[in-house]
């Protein structure tokens, strides 16, 4: 086995270097270079969402929600479809019950631990 050290570096010209900050010792003071419109473009449209940057789903996995939209607009009033919660006596007496029984043996835990 043989290694060889490689001490001659270059940058791909093919690869564009795109530097944010400068560097805290440089001496050198606000150089702004041009935006380049096209890596822009390039970078917003990458942050899109698939149903914004495709007109058909890409994988199978994009095909469920891939329409998304209700075909119907949901009617909260409408007592068909729309179950709310409701409370009778004896939903509040175990409601009150069962917090009670959890304080307690929540309280309890700690206790022993100690």
């Amino acid at each position: 086995m043989s290694q060889k050290l490689y001490t001659e570096f270059s940058i791909n010209p093919f690869k564009k270097l795109h530097v944010l900050t400068d560097k805290p010792m440089s001496r050198k003071t606000n150089e702004h270079e041009e935006e380049d419109p096209t890596f822009l473009k390039i970078i917003h449209g990458a942050r899109l969402e698939p149903t914004k940057k495709y007109t058909h789903p890409q994988t199978e996995s994009q095909e469920i929600g891939w329409i998304s939209t209700p075909l119907i607009v949901p009617d909260r009033s409408d007592r068909r479809l729309n179950f709310a919660r409701q409370n009778s006596e004896i939903t509040k007496y175990m409601d009150a019950a069962w917090r009670l029984k959890e304080q307690t043996q929540n309280l309890g835990g700690t206790l022993r631990r100690c």
